[in-house]
């Protein structure tokens, strides 16, 4: 029932010709993924909804530029993750100090036993303190890879750098973060 009943090719078109209609319709498709990806990038649920929304709105703007028979996907989460970029260097400047912060992590699921619960609230605490301890391009191809699901090509794409270029960085980021979780129990 959530699927449309035309292409995404046919939204787009209608979409270009002023239908806010079919361009709600690409918008319902792709809102979760480009959320992730703001997400990502801003690490604020509250950052990331309204550069999401941001950025739909500048992507509505620029139907013109898109080009027909492109993916819409990637041309879309690259101007969420442009936008969640520029909002994440205005933030950066603001509160740099104040950055450093505990990460919120949504629990979920049955209540696990509470020694398993602590393990693995360790564990994701040190998971996610060895993501932090990345470069900005590394964090950001580690996650959109394999936290969010992203391809290579759309990463890439979101990115705006080439596919090698990605695969370089994801696979230079999870050696770093196989690096520091050995080290932390050596």
């Amino acid at each position: 029932m959530g699927r449309p009943l035309k292409p995404e090719s046919e939204w787009i078109e209608r979409a270009r010709q002023g239908d806010t209609d079919a361009y709600a319709q690409l918008v319902r498709q792709h809102e979760q993924v480009a959320f992730r990806t703001a997400y990502v990038i801003l690490r604020s649920p509250v950052e990331a909804e309204e550069a999401t929304q941001d950025a739909f709105l500048k992507a509505y703007r620029a139907l013109h530029r898109f080009e027909p028979g492109a993916e819409f996907r990637p041309w879309v989460l690259r101007i969420v993750a442009n936008e969640a970029r520029n909002r994440r260097r205005a933030i950066w400047r603001r509160l740099r100090l104040r950055e450093r912060a505990a990460a919120e992590i949504p629990s979920g699921g049955a209540a696990p036993s509470p020694e398993v619960e602590l393990v693995a609230q360790e564990e994701r605490t040190r998971l996610l303190a060895a993501i932090e301890r990345l470069s900005d391009d590394e964090r950001v191809a580690v996650i959109s890879r394999y936290f969010i699901g992203l391809t290579d090509e759309e990463t890439a794409a979101v990115l705006g750098v080439p596919r090698g270029t990605v695969k370089m960085r994801v696979w230079r980021g999870v050696e770093h973060l196989r690096q520091q979780l050995e080290g932390q129990h050596g």
